[in-house]
């Protein structure tokens, strides 16, 4: 009976740790999935690295996995829009023809520069007249005043004014100078952009060449016309500054010669009766000459302007040196002429151009030796003219 009980009393235990095991498992989890739904837990063990470099074995780091967001299907269909192309002057395409044009225009930058560098040179040769003018003229001013007030004949102090006065005049003659160089090189640049504007134009004829290669040349065409147009000012702006300081020059040589007189004698005069009696002159010739050429009269040179860098220099100069034989002291008359013919826009333009050839004659004459104020400048327009022209008159 003892065999009987010991064997029931360890079925008893039997069945009692079972049921603890039951009951334990009614318990919840406390390794199960995040409540709040944001993510899942998962044990992530220690890596060999992590184990051999930390001191301790610390609790297993976990990562929170979320899910990836959802991508609306319209913006996942929806195609992507290419670029819109667009044509850059500055590009080149590839062809015989772009690659051209890209040389060319590189000519045209260098061009630019060149031009640029000679207006800044124009501008330091005013800046230094004008200050030298300036000077000259304080120093006569100080002169004169002493001059008019009296003081003994051949005072050190005037002389001395006198010597730095000459000095001035001299420097006003050096940028006179600089200024006919600066001229020159205008001119070299001009003929360096005719060379760029034919060769311009003669790429149009090239085969091979696509759209884009010819928008590109009509855009370069404008920018070499352009700066045409800045080199045409800037050598009238040249030419006039040049004649009109060599005109001073001269005048103010007369009035320091008059001073350096009362300057001697301790007594002013005034300004020079040369200067005065050439002044008279020109008044005289202006009231001879009338208003222009008159109708019928015949024209001494026809410049006609049909084909660019028309060659007319030694026609010209071998007509105004006959004439001037004939007659020392002819003046001339210089007109543009204009058809009249197209529409008025086209009119306009012709009229421009002309005034433009008229301007370069202008020069030119100038640079021969005729002083401007012997040429009377104007421009017409007339219906049986083919092409711009310019004509000479002699008065």
């Amino acid at each position: 009976m003892g065999d009987i009980r010991k064997f029931l009393v360890i079925l008893a235990c039997g069945f009692l740790f079972a049921g603890c095991e039951s009951i334990d498992s009614l318990w919840p989890s406390l390794t199960g999935d995040d409540p709040s739904g944001s993510g899942t837990k998962v044990q992530i063990p220690p890596s060999r690295a992590e184990k051999s470099s930390a001191p301790t074995l610390g609790p297993a780091t976990t990562r929170v996995v979320r899910p990836a967001p959802r991508v609306p299907r319209a913006a996942a269909a929806q195609p992507s829009r290419p670029a819109t192309a667009t044509i850059s002057p500055t590009g080149t395409t590839g062809t015989f023809v772009g690659n051209k044009v890209q040389a060319m225009r590189g000519d045209l930058v260098k061009l630019e520069k060149a031009i640029a560098g000679l207006n800044q040179r124009m501008r330091q040769a005013r800046t230094s007249t004008v200050g030298s003018s300036q000077l000259y003229h304080n120093i006569v001013a100080q002169m004169t005043s002493k001059l008019q007030s009296g003081t003994t004949p051949g005072h050190p102090q005037l002389l001395k004014q006198w010597g730095e006065a000459q000095n001035q005049i001299k420097a006003i003659e050096g940028n006179v100078s600089n200024m006919n160089n600066l001229s020159n090189d205008v001119d070299s640049q001009a003929a360096m952009a005719g060379y760029l504007l034919d060769s311009v134009r003669a790429t149009y004829t090239l085969s091979g060449a696509v759209d884009a290669d010819h928008e590109r040349l009509r855009a370069l065409e404008d920018e070499v016309n352009r700066t045409i147009v800045l080199i045409d000012r800037l050598l009238n702006e040249l030419s006039s500054d040049i004649n009109r300081q060599t005109t001073y020059v001269d005048l103010e040589r007369r009035n320091l010669t008059t001073l350096s007189l009362a300057i001697k004698n301790g007594e002013l005069y005034g300004a020079s009766l040369a200067s005065r009696a050439f002044a008279q002159t020109q008044i005289l010739q202006s009231a001879q000459n009338g208003g222009g050429p008159r109708p019928g009269d015949r024209p001494l040179v026809i410049i006609k302007f049909d084909r660019p860098n028309v060659p007319y220099q030694q026609a010209l100069y071998n007509a105004v040196s006959r004439a001037l034989e004939r007659k020392p002291d002819a003046t001339f008359d210089l007109v543009a002429v204009s058809p009249q013919k197209g529409s008025p826009a086209r009119v306009a333009l012709n009229r421009t151009a002309a005034k433009r050839n008229a301007q370069g004659v202008l020069r030119a004459l100038s640079d021969m030796g005729l002083p401007n104020n012997r040429i009377r400048l104007s421009e017409t327009t007339s219906p049986e003219a083919e092409n711009n022209e310019v004509r000479l008159f002699v008065r």
